[in-house]
């Protein structure tokens, strides 16, 4: 067996290239990781919304997990869209037998374009199933406020204070993403244990923000993977995906929210 690092996305296609499975393996292969999969759920989706699901049988996205798990040394795992209650528990269950591998949860609700990935009876499962399995969550500020059946917050201390309520359902970590924020910085805010760390970056005014989260969380997986610590892989993770969104401008890919530049480092 060689020393290549190997990540596993258990997440829904994106037919149009830009979220979910494709932006994850884009991700991972950009950063020197063999990525796997397990696919969830079908989407006929582009940049301008999502036309069609096909869900996943629970059982063979399990047999997805458990031909991978059986053959590779998967040394982080990342989810994304889960689609349905029953996919979440059987996720949240299978990879509790596998507490070796850090899981980072990006709790996928609402696509970029607005469209639901996630039904609602399914939030609960992903409350009490799968964040106590998770080393750290990834909501964006909508998703930390609908898992807390909450309004959004306003202030950093609200971030803060919200990301410490997350923390009550059992993940070790919470990063809230302030993609959704209004500043003239991103700051992004983990909570790991007891530390509390705030990542800037400037804003970009940009429109190709297609598949950022789960580019994100992908990329924390790919260094996680890797073997840097958590604190270290978010901050990379967040460098790479500020630098995937200026770059991705410039692709032009589709008529609404254009996918980020996945390849930004191929192309300096």
């Amino acid at each position: 067996m060689s020393d290549t690092p190997i990540a596993m996305t258990i997440a829904g296609s994106d037919s149009g290239g830009g979220a979910g499975i494709q932006a994850d393996l884009k991700t991972m292969s950009a950063l020197g990781v063999y990525g796997t999969s397990a696919i969830t759920a079908l989407t006929a989706q582009n940049t301008v919304g999502v036309q069609g699901v096909e869900i996943v049988a629970p059982a063979f996205v399990l047999a997805q997990i458990d031909s991978i798990l059986a053959d590779m040394n998967v040394r982080a795992a990342k989810t994304g869209m889960l689609a349905n209650a029953a996919i979440v528990t059987a996720v949240a269950g299978r990879m509790a037998r596998a507490p070796g591998i850090p899981l980072v949860v990006d709790p996928v609700m609402i696509a970029t374009s607005g469209d639901s990935l996630l039904t609602p009876d399914s939030v609960d499962a992903v409350r009490t199933a799968l964040l106590p399995r998770a080393r750290v969550i990834t909501p964006n500020l909508p998703e930390a406020a609908a898992l807390l059946a909450s309004t959004e917050a306003k202030s950093s201390a609200e971030v803060i204070e919200q990301a410490r309520a997350l923390m009550r359902f059992g993940s070790r970590a919470v990063l809230v993403k302030d993609g959704h924020g209004t500043g003239s910085d991103v700051a992004d805010v983990l909570i790991d244990g007891d530390r509390v760390y705030t990542f800037r970056k400037p804003r970009l005014q940009a429109t190709n923000t297609h598949g950022t989260g789960c580019t994100l969380s992908a990329a924390i997986a790919s260094y996680l993977a890797r073997g840097l610590d958590l604190p270290a892989s978010v901050e990379r993770a967040q460098d790479f995906v500020w630098n995937a969104i200026r770059a991705g401008a410039s692709l032009g890919v589709g008529h609404g929210h254009g996918p980020v530049d996945h390849l930004w480092m191929q192309r300096k």
